[in-house]
């Protein structure tokens, strides 16, 4: 056999070793995070429950899903140990710019360019109607309704 007719079978083999190294690596990090996990530490499972570690056990792990309930969870379940900063920011509403960050409330600082930059966005009707006039045209074809059955009697 020629080194033509191998080379594909050369190059399948080696994509299929980086793929099982790489999926191995983040195995081998999902589980050192897992034994890193100390009691207090703020925890997401991968349900996306957040909650605080108070007991670890072999296989298991005690979490205080909030004040005074506890429930048994096992170890493979724990998604993410967060630091104390995003655990707090996230489960008890904690702000940034305690921390000096500051987050904003919309997506106007991320605009580049100048303060006109709005005048040159399109903008899209969605068919939305503020409340008021939505009421009154509502109110407007009742009447008509009503006016008009009135008359064919």
């Amino acid at each position: 056999m020629s080194l033509v007719t191998l080379l594909p079978f050369i190059v399948l083999i080696g994509a299929m070793f980086l793929m099982t190294r790489s999926a191995k690596k983040k195995q081998q990090a999902a589980a050192q995070m897992r034994n890193d996990m100390q009691p207090g530490t703020g925890v997401r499972t991968i349900g996306g429950m957040y909650a605080t570690v108070k007991e670890i056990q072999d296989d298991t792990v005690l979490l205080e899903v909030a004040p005074g309930v506890h429930a048994v969870y096992a170890k493979n379940s724990i998604g993410a140990v967060l630091d104390d900063a995003e655990y707090n920011r996230i489960v008890h509403g904690d702000d940034d710019e305690a921390e000096g960050t500051v987050v904003p409330d919309d997506a106007s600082s991320l605009t580049a360019g100048d303060s006109d930059a709005d005048d040159d966005v399109a903008k899209i009707d969605l068919g939305k109607k503020p409340e008021g006039e939505a009421v009154a045209k509502d109110t407007e074809a009742k009447d008509a309704k009503a006016d008009g059955e009135g008359d064919a009697k």
